[in-house]
């Protein structure tokens, strides 16, 4: 009874379902629009006083581009196509009667698109990042400007290119881009807090779930919420706040889980989209990140990519100096230390510490400081060598998160003590939301709690928020999510913090973790050892010509101090080499346009990089080329590999013509040839009559059937056969390639069910060199309608192997081709190089983390031994590869089509090598003869009088080697080179010299002087002690006898 006392407004028993569906639509932007909060969040509009814009194919500076001529357009108006650029430029006049109101140009286009205020780039607006205002002002006051004009530069691509039907299509480039909206509007900010209340809380009602007595709190809060706000009467709103704000207000306990939440934008240097591009992406997305952080005092942002920072500083300056700015306060945090987001598997080792040398250098020079974490989110995989290069450049923390991706096996941890083949260990963490792009709301923030694989070990996790891969970044909706699950009971603790915050918190519970020994394998992504084989081919040449270079120069300074060292032009070819060991260039993962530039870069180095190598070599020698002096003409031999060689090499004879000869060649040295050694036992290559081959050196027998397939290949001396009876090696097998989605990316397991040998013959072998220093047989096979192969088998005198120097010209369509050698071998494992080592992996299923590992990568060598015996199979440019049981498999092309059709498509020229042994491999010498493959001799004719035998360098132990001699970044007077132990030991040795060096220092590979690292000058050299696998850099200050 209305007398007794009791409420008028009764107090409802609510329903769960209808309850949140009440909630959720007074905020859609779908329905009850005309009533609800959503359709408040806008007031008055009002158009542009002009609009217009120029179109250009070219990405062309602020200053050109409003220099052009300006055409009218309106909204509606589609522009493009493809990769063209549009340049719009706004006359705006804001009405008077807005005083005291949020102003915002309303800006809604296909493309990405940046702001230009007074002849600066202000902010990016792109639709995909959720980025479609700008905000003209927060308050109009009636002495602000109410006319301005603007200037919008649109590039005709989106966030992920401009696929065809789907992210990794073809980009279509018939695209037309649209303009669906450009006006000015009044933002009603106290709305927007609103909708964000709303939605943390219905999130917290969803999410938390019917057993948890928080969401039921959450979701009464939001009803209540709905009851007293009136959409037309913002009187009601701060009543409504109060409600929300009772909610977050109520705090969690000390135990609970705390997320550090840092801003984030992941920029992929190029991949459907070209390098240019990404410059633009850089700039957009930064801009953007400024533009948060002066209205976000609290908002941090991590950054990767020394060669994305140098790119901004040399095309957007004034926006640099702002980034500087923020970087000094704490907030725009440089991390990473690397010139790009490498590859983690193919790159060289030191192309890796090339990667961290250039990076944290950079990181130093501009920004005061080195990075301390290393941050490569998004990568294929990651070498086992990686540990021990990164404490070496002063990193003791890494952060990723694309093993989450893995097809099979669920990693076990999320932070823990991931140890190298060497020993060295670093603190690793992969994000629990297994995203680096995460929107910043509750979902993911429960996701992070629930997914941490490591509860009751560390409390601790990283949040990173930003859209990314292809820019964009962190909103201001991200931050007002994040600001209110600060400390919401219920949720985990949110809080902005940085890596170093993160970290030193993760270190105070380090004796609880687990640590993870060796590689980090990716099982995803295996067909990227593969793809785009041609890429893949010049990294490996242009790795070994900056190698070549850098030794000779050095040769060069050290005989004369006046001789000029190329340090600028190296550096510019080291970083061009590092831009295409990007994590979706080397792997071959991109458009068309992105190899096109790939492949116009390496040529860029072989260009200036082969002229180097003869300024070097004239520098040692003269003017060798022209060098024909009356004295009997003689050939100068290099070599640029830290042992004597003996090989046959091609040389010019009498008369210009073309001959060979076997040499002898000093460590890192040098010498003058005139005659040939002679051949301790000459080659023979006979035709048997059932038209097979054999080839004979007195090491190895070689035994070819018709189609150039091995029957036989033997140790001569022992008779030890390599190929099972009723086998065959070097057969040539193709497979049905077709993966689930990531075409260029994946090699699926069931491929391996779809094995078909090649035996179409083309061209019957031949023998095309009949014995002597050397021996070859040739032969052709069609392996379709659409491709065909060539080979010939080479077998030199005194040489260990017999090398398959072949030619392909493919164009198929989702195909696999392969090459087997099963081997006459038992092991449950085979050994694989990579960077300043090797590891084992099994060659059995026993359990899906072995089979998962069905294509796996190596770099110069792969070796199958079982005790006593072994066979090592070597190649000059390939990567992917496999053993299964006792056949060693090595994969030489795949055909995918997207995101890039022509990938594989052409001719392609490559050579790999087969080599039994006796012993282990390492008592064999099987990585000294990968890199003989790899590192031909070089060979120029020169005058015998000029050209006296020489050797720089020479390491007393055959495990380790010499792999780098350059000149120190910050000492013209020094040279660093380094070393590595390369057979898994324990070893003491001697680096003997004959340069004129005054002091030996142990130094870091950022080529600092270790505490207590001087090395005693002795007559033998310098004594050196490596533990397995361990990576040394010794500062060499040299001591010239002539004068500067």
């Amino acid at each position: 009874m209305a007398g007794s006392g009791q409420s008028l407004q009764p107090v409802v028993l609510k329903h769960r379902r209808t309850a949140l569906e009440r909630v959720e639509k007074f905020v859609s932007d779908v329905y009850f629009t005309d009533c609800n909060l959503r359709g408040r969040l806008f007031g008055d509009t009002c158009p542009l006083e002009s609009l217009s814009c120029f179109e250009t194919p070219e990405r062309i500076p602020y200053e050109e581009a409003i220099q052009q001529e300006f055409l009218p357009v309106k909204v509606g108006d589609c522009f493009g196509n493809t990769w063209k650029t549009c340049w719009f430029k706004i006359d705006l006049s804001i009405p008077r009667k807005w005083a005291g109101k949020e102003v915002h140009l309303h800006w809604e286009s296909e493309g990405e698109g940046m702001v230009w205020k007074d002849a600066q780039p202000v902010q990016g607006l792109t639709r995909e990042g959720e980025k479609t205002h700008y905000i003209l002002t927060d308050c109009l006051k009636e002495t602000d400007p109410h006319s301005l004009t603007l200037y919008v530069e649109v590039a005709c691509n989106g966030l992920f290119g401009a696929g065809k039907g789907s992210m990794i299509a073809l980009p279509d480039p018939d695209k037309k881009f649209s303009l669906q909206k450009a006006e000015l509007v009044v933002f009603n900010r106290d709305v927007h807090e609103l909708l964000v209340d709303f939605e943390i809380l219905l999130d917290m009602a969803k999410l938390l779930g019917e057993e948890n007595q928080r969401s039921f709190q959450a979701l009464y809060a939001a009803n209540r919420m709905v009851n007293l706000c009136d959409v037309t009467d913002p009187s009601t709103f701060p009543t409504v706040r109060e409600v929300a704000r009772s909610v977050f207000g109520q705090k969690n306990g000390d135990s609970q889980h705390v997320i550090h939440a840092m801003g984030h934008c992941h920029i992929d240097s190029a991949w459907l989209w070209p390098y240019e591009e990404t410059i633009r992406k850089c700039a957009r997305s930064w801009v953007t990140v400024i533009h948060l952080m002066e209205k976000n005092p609290e908002f941090t942002f991590v950054c990767s990519q020394a060669q994305q920072f140098e790119w901004v500083k040399s095309r957007y300056p004034g926006l640099y100096a702002k980034i500087q700015d923020f970087a000094k306060g704490g907030r725009f945090i440089p991390v990473g230390g690397t010139w790009v987001e490498m590859d983690g598997n193919l790159p060289s080792g030191e192309s890796m510490i090339r990667q961290f040398l250039q990076g944290q250098r950079f990181f130093q020079q501009e920004f005061g400081k080195l990075c301390s974490e290393f941050w490569l989110p998004d990568t294929f995989g990651y070498s086992a060598q990686l540990p021990q290069l990164m404490r070496g450049c002063g990193i003791r923390r890494f952060l990723t998160q694309k093993l989450s991706w893995n097809l099979v096996n669920t990693f076990p941890h999320n932070t823990f003590f991931w140890e190298g083949i060497d020993g060295s260990r670093v603190l690793a963490h992969f994000p629990p939301a297994d995203s680096y792009g995460l929107a910043g709301r509750v979902e993911e923030m429960l996701k992070t709690l629930k997914n941490n694989r490591d509860k009751g070990r560390v409390n601790h996790g990283v949040a990173l928020f930003g859209f990314g891969d292809g820019g964009g970044g962190p909103t201001q909706v991200m931050l007002d999510r994040l600001k209110r699950m600060k400390d919401t009971d219920g949720l985990p603790r949110v809080q902005m913090s940085t890596p170093e915050q993160f970290f030193s918190a993760l270190e105070k519970a380090e004796a609880q973790l687990c640590t993870w020994v060796g590689e980090l394998f990716l099982e995803l992504h295996n067909g990227t050892y593969t793809t785009h084989g041609q890429i893949k081919k010049a990294n490996r040449e242009c790795e070994r010509l900056l190698h070549d270079v850098e030794v000779l120069s050095s040769f060069a300074l050290s005989r004369k101090r006046s001789a000029r060292y190329p340090s600028a032009e190296l550096q510019r070819l080291w970083r061009l080499l590092l831009l295409n060991q990007f994590h979706d260039v080397l792997p071959g993962t991109s458009i068309q346009l992105v190899a096109e530039d790939a492949m116009r870069y390496y040529s860029e180095i072989r260009d200036a990089g082969v002229p180097l190598l003869t300024k070097a070599m004239q520098s040692l020698f003269g003017d060798v080329p022209g060098n024909h002096q009356q004295t009997p003409e003689s050939t100068l031999v290099v070599n640029t590999l830290p042992w004597e060689r003996t090989e046959v090499i091609s040389k010019t004879g009498p008369g210009g013509s073309g001959t060979l000869a076997l040499v002898t060649v000093p460590s890192l040295g040098y010498c003058a040839v005139q005659d040939s050694l002679p051949a301790p036992h000459s080659v023979t290559v006979t035709k048997e009559a059932d038209g097979s081959f054999t080839m004979e050196n007195n090491i190895l027998r070689v035994c070819l059937d018709s189609l150039g397939r091995m029957t036989s290949l033997q140790l001569i001396h022992s008779k030890r056969e390599m190929v099972p009876g009723g086998c065959l090696a070097n057969q040539f097998v193709i497979f049905d390639d077709v993966p689930l989605y990531w075409d260029a990316w994946d090699v699926m397991d069931y491929h391996l069910e779809t094995r078909k040998p090649i035996t179409q013959l083309l061209s019957a072998a031949e023998i095309t060199l009949p014995g002597g220093l050397r021996g070859s047989v040739k032969f052709s096979l069609r392996i379709s309608e659409k491709s065909t192969l060539s080979q010939e088998v080479v077998l030199d005198a005194a040489c260990p192997f017999v090398r398959f120097r072949t030619q392909v010209d493919w164009n198929e369509s989702h195909k696999f081709l392969k090459v087997e050698f099963p081997a006459k071998v038992r092991s449950p494992n085979a050994t694989y190089e990579i960077q300043f080592g090797h590891l084992q992996r099994p060659t059995h299923w026993n359990t899906s983390w072995d089979w998962a590992r069905f294509e796996v990568w190596s770099h110069k060598w792969m070796d199958l031994s079982e005790h006593g015996f072994g066979v090592a199979l070597l190649n000059d440019c390939k990567y992917g590869c496999s053993v299964r049981g006792n056949v060693m498999s090595l994969s030489l092309l795949r055909a995918p089509k997207s995101p890039d059709a022509t990938a594989d498509m052409g001719h392609h020229q490559f050579t790999y090598a087969a080599m039994p042994h006796l012993g282990s491999f390492q008592e064999a010498g099987v990585i000294r003869e990968a890199y003989n493959l790899n590192f031909p001799l070089h060979v120029a004719p020169c005058g015998s009088e000029r050209c006296q035998a020489w050797s720089a360098f020479s390491v007393e132990s055959p495990a380790v080697i010499l792999e780098t001699v350059k000149q120190a970044e910050d000492r013209s007077d020094a040279l660093v080179i380094r070393l590595y132990e390369s057979h898994g030991s324990t070893v003491e040795t001697w680096l003997r010299l004959s340069l004129a060096v005054q002091e030996a220092v142990l130094c870091d590979l950022l080529e600092r002087p270790q505490p207590r690292g001087s090395l005693l000058l002795e007559e033998r050299g310098v004594r050196l002690s490596f533990t397995p696998f361990q990576v040394q850099s010794v500062l060499l200050v040299l001591k010239w006898q002539d004068s500067p």
